[in-house]
């Protein structure tokens, strides 16, 4: 069995969903592993990682317009505003979340279903570059 390990560098645009499958796909090719299990983490308390449809973009606008109804910015309640109004919700869009993922590799290449994407969800409104931690194990 092989392994591969890197960071990888996302821009951010603020708030909302980034497509990262393009990025995942180059990086599993130069490995040169054909087969296996590519885990994606996100070592970050205010952004997360999601698969979601990738066809129409109304479901990545649906997904952020619920998560602005359940978690608003400035909220009262929130007692951690560090960073400004959309500090802690960012937290908390992250716990509802999730920062790691897990694709098996066939063909040197995600095996993603036909309306499958890999997505960085930014939870904070400025933009800020990310990394993603990728660690790919197989043959």
């Amino acid at each position: 069995m092989r392994q591969a390990v890197e960071r990888l560098t996302v821009p951010g645009a603020g708030r909302g969903l980034a497509g990262v499958t393009q990025a995942l796909n180059k990086w599993v090719g130069e490995t040169g592993i054909r087969a296996g299990l590519l885990t994606v983490f996100v070592p970050h308390t205010s952004a997360s990682i999601l698969i979601q449809e990738n066809a129409d973009p109304n479901v990545l606008s649906d997904i952020e317009a619920f998560f602005s109804r359940l978690v608003p910015d400035g909220d009262p309640a929130y007692t951690h505003r560090q960073e400004g109004p959309d500090d802690m919700p960012a937290h908390i869009r992250t716990a509802l979340t999730q920062v790691q993922v897990s694709v098996p590799v066939l063909d040197g290449a995600l095996a993603l279903g036909t309306w499958q994407s890999v997505f960085l969800f930014e939870h904070r409104t400025q933009p800020r570059t990310r990394e993603l931690v990728v660690h790919l194990a197989g043959e």
